[in-house]
């Protein structure tokens, strides 16, 4: 039977049919999708993780005690677990590991580009890409074989495109895979360095093995039309180039790293001019020219962003670089809170007491735009409660009074954490803002450790922000409603003057939480005391705008929050009785 699926959808299918039992994964688009698919097979052991590190440790122990095991993460969530994956590359695995990374090129959802290509390089383990749905299922059976035949972790590369393009998928019975036998076996498995520089020469032996297993393997493709263009693709890139000239020569990577150097000499000594078109690094294009092969790649096709069919049709006919348009000349269109949104709020206040604001990864990353403007910096996950600690070991204590963190709750479980621990280890006085809104928003409202609810559903510990925050040594901690502003005001002037460490928790669910309930009331404009003073524009709710000189509030995006109320200084927003 054959079924129209999401990429994502086909890799929850094909674990399954794999007869995957353990899947682990921390959210992050375009990737969150697989793990939400997979928890609809109760076969398959599924969870959230509080991050990709802990999320790849536990699937490593997972695979180790014999069961087939699949992660999942983002592109940057690969650096989070950089760590464990170096070394599972050393120790190998026993029942198959598949690690399935989802790169977001033109970054749709991310802070940056990766290639995840590199860190198949880079580690020395198999790098598998789908072009399509049905290769996301083929796909995830054959890395976990690859896995197990070679004894090795194996990366399944996945775009943005990729993940959430739709394609037929067949569907097959799942495979009867037994739970292996535990693997006991500490000279594999215990890194030490006695043991890590026997497993160094197995690594490249099995390279060896790979490279062999790539040549002969159908894996990569070799489809000859017309010889007298080649190209060498790989993932969706086949695809756009597919359209855009059908009757060329194709050779197509299912597995980009090691590569078929023997399907290479062949593929170009067929074809009069070859191309090598791929999305982002030139890996292919630097490899073949390191065998003395001549290709066309980067020279004219873009190393930045997303390709298509229109960008390998023009630089073909051209023949000559396509220049990608620049940003800043694009007319900019960013998302916005929502109205109603636990962070406009403490947003707002920030911004009016003209603090210095160290911001992090999530819904609340948007109170940096237009027209809050309320936070300097956002890196990584994690990284707003070090750097705050950061501007006070560069510019002091008085600097730290003028400073503040901001989190969400699922980043800061996720690598928030330990940031909050240096600074009361260190003797910091930041003041760190933990944005509760009771999920993990930005990725589509998973669980996390502070929701009570696992992936599944069931009820679980609820970890508390201030009782784990007493017990890291820290003294002051105030809990405040998000939409109270005059309360927000108050305790954060107070806080980020006090000569130690403190902790503030905004609570207030997400807005668009299922089944959450809020105590909201119907606002209107009246016309007669509105003065044009737009100062109610200042929180950035989309339901408010301007009819000529007066505010208007659109009923079918208000939620009645209320907070434009309270920003009025003509009491010109009232509530709307009914009657």
């Amino acid at each position: 039977m054959k079924k129209l699926m999401l990429g994502n959808e086909a890799v929850a299918r094909g674990a399954y049919e794999a007869g995957v039992l353990v899947a682990t994964a921390y959210p992050g688009t375009p990737s969150t999708e697989i793990t939400e698919y997979i928890s609809k097979y109760p076969e398959i052991n599924s969870e959230w993780s509080v991050n990709e590190k802990v999320a790849l440790e536990v699937a490593i122990g997972s695979a180790i005690a014999g069961a087939r095991t699949v992660v999942s993460m983002k592109h940057v969530g690969l650096n989070v677990a950089a760590d464990p994956l170096m070394t599972v590359a050393y120790t190998g695995i026993n029942a198959g590991l598949l690690i399935i990374v989802a790169d977001d090129p033109s970054m749709h959802s991310s802070q940056n580009e990766q290639d995840t290509r590199y860190y198949g390089i880079f580690s020395k383990i198999p790098v598998l890409e789908p072009s399509d749905s049905q290769e996301c299922k083929d796909f995830v059976k054959l890395g976990l074989e690859i896995s197990e035949k070679f004894d090795t972790p194996v990366i399944l590369r996945l775009s943005t495109r990729v993940s959430h393009s739709q394609s037929l998928v067949e569907l097959e019975e799942k495979e009867k895979i037994e739970l292996k036998p535990y693997d006991y076996n500490p000279s594999k498995y215990v890194s030490a360095p006695a043991n890590a520089k026997k497993r160094r020469i197995f690594i490249e032996e099995r390279l060896k093995e790979l490279s062999n297993f790539a040549d002969s393997s159908e894996v990569n493709k070799i489809e000859y039309a017309n010889k007298k263009i080649g190209i060498i693709t790989s993932g969706v890139a086949y695809n756009y180039a597919k359209e855009a000239v059908s009757d060329a020569s194709f050779l197509k990577f299912g597995m980009s790293y090691p590569l078929p150097e023997e399907k290479i000499k062949e593929f170009i000594q067929n074809c009069d001019k070859v191309y090598v078109f791929e999305e982002l690094e030139p890996i292919f294009e630097q490899k073949i020219r390191s065998m003395g092969l001549n290709v066309i790649g980067k020279e004219i096709f873009p190393v930045v962003g997303e390709l298509s069919s229109e960008i390998i049709r023009n630089a073909l006919l051209n023949e000559s670089k396509i220049v990608i348009e620049k940003i800043e000349d694009l007319p900019q269109r960013p998302p916005v809170l929502c109205p109603g949104c636990h962070h406009r709020g403490p947003f707002y206040v920030l911004k009016k007491l003209k603090l210095h604001v160290a911001g992090d990864i999530g819904c609340y990353t948007l109170g940096g735009f237009e027209p809050l403007n309320a936070i300097d910096t956002t890196i990584c996950m994690g990284a707003s409660i070090g750097m705050a600690h950061g501007f006070e070991m560069a510019r002091g204590k008085e600097f730290a009074k003028k400073s503040v963190a901001v989190i969400g709750d699922s980043t800061f479980w996720h690598s928030g954490v330990t940031g909050l621990i240096d600074i009361v280890y260190n003797k910091g006085h930041s003041t760190v803002i933990i944005l509760d809104n009771s999920i993990t928003a930005m990725t589509g409202h998973q669980e996390n450790p502070s929701t009570g609810k696992t992936l599944s559903g069931e009820s679980t510990n609820q970890i508390d922000f201030e009782a784990l925050g007493r017990s890291i040594g820290i003294n002051r901690i105030c809990v405040v409603d998000a939409y109270d502003l005059k309360a927000l005001e108050e305790t954060i002037k107070e806080e980020v003057n006090a000569e130690e460490p403190s902790l503030i928790i905004t609570k207030r669910p997400c807005v668009l939480i299922k089944g959450a309930k809020f105590d909201f009331k119907d606002y209107k404009i009246d016309p007669k005391l509105c003065t044009g003073c737009k100062l109610c524009l200042k929180a950035g709710c989309p339901a408010i705008s301007f009819d000529g000189k007066v505010a208007k509030i659109n009923d079918s995006l208000c939620v009645g929050c209320g907070l434009c109320k309270d920003l009025c200084k003509f009491s010109a927003i009232v509530e709307v009785v009914k009657k």
